[in-house]
């Protein structure tokens, strides 16, 4: 049973999983946590408006790194390995990050493409699903891009049909269409007009109504559940494997696009750091629930708390 520690580095959190694999005779594998952590380092900010990572990102990441570096050793974990998403992709400046990953952690990060971040996610999102309620669309809604990921899961292994990755996630969107806070209708109105004219390359290139049901992983979906909930702290056993209505999504976009700053940092689901992209990404949710609704019937999300993390230490496994 050997112990692995996958990190995933994205445009706005850097997360850590060290877990017990247990392989079995089938050639299959299942995780046993050992520990789970996020931070918020936003490592792409200002990326979209100035294509390089900023100097006060990189080391904010740095602090995390180190303390998770430090952390998987003490654990004992035998296999590492770290992915960097959307922000290292878009940066001139990304050899920075990659030597100081390669300096604090002893190994180099991976850039992964898009369409393999979306494999890595399927994998780690249809763990806990039955199969007989696939074929299975998974969607990840990151700070720098969203991913569309169409397949099937027999229980032991997922196969992907089709997957596309596009510029559209939180952070992104945040940056690019809501500068004031709340923003204003023009605002929001240009925020779903971009988020809809990127998601058109998704929905062209993954064929959604053949899925029959949609799974969505990372911190904008898990958040707005655990805000529907009204759970008095962020609780991740509720939150995972919860469900979310179209209605539901379009009312909590709603909200957190017309409450301030403060209210926003009241509602004690809400991380700190995503008190301020947490309205973005609700742009993105309900683009996504919308075109849902019209080309696959689908009106209800189902809600996973397992996502690349576990998709990228299943790999170590194999």
């Amino acid at each position: 049973m050997p112990r692995v520690a996958a990190i995933d580095c994205g445009t706005n959190s850097i997360r850590l999983l060290i877990a017990d694999v247990t392989l079995r005779e089938d050639g299959t594998s299942w995780l046993r946590d050992v520990h789970r952590e996020m931070r918020i380092v936003r490592l792409g900010q200002g990326v979209d408006a100035t294509g390089v990572l900023a100097p006060e990102a990189l080391a904010r990441t740095r602090a995390a790194l180190a303390d998770y570096t430090a952390l998987l050793r003490r654990k004992g974990a035998e296999r590492v390995r770290m992915v960097a998403t959307s922000a290292t992709r878009d940066a001139a400046n990304r050899d920075e990050f990659f030597a100081m990953t390669r300096e604090v952690l002893g190994v180099a990060a991976e850039v992964i493409s898009g369409d393999e971040e979306a494999r890595l996610s399927f994998t780690g999102a249809v763990g806990d699903c039955d199969p007989a309620d696939g074929p299975f669309l998974v969607v990840d809604i990151g700070g720098g891009s969203t991913e569309l990921v169409l397949g099937t899961w027999d229980g032991g292994t997922a196969q992907v049909r089709a997957a596309k990755s596009v510029d559209v996630g939180c952070v992104r969107i945040t940056e690019r269409c809501l500068p004031e806070d709340p923003p204003s209708a023009e605002q929001v109105g240009a925020a779903e007009e971009f988020a809809n004219s990127v998601l058109d390359k998704a929905f062209e290139a993954v064929p959604v109504q053949q899925a029959r049901t949609w799974i969505g992983v990372a911190g904008t979906v898990t958040t707005l559940s655990a805000i529907a909930q009204d759970l008095p702290e962020y609780d991740s056993e509720t939150v995972h494997l919860s469900r979310l209505s179209t209605d539901q999504i379009r009312s909590l976009a709603k909200r957190l696009l017309t409450i301030g700053r403060e209210e926003r940092a009241a509602i004690p689901t809400i991380h700190p750091g995503r008190v301020d992209v947490i309205g973005g990404g609700a742009v993105v949710l309900r683009a996504l629930a919308e075109r849902l609704s019209e080309r696959a019937a689908i009106t209800e999300l189902l809600v996973s708390e397992h996502d690349i993390l576990d998709g990228i230490a299943l790999s170590l496994a194999r």
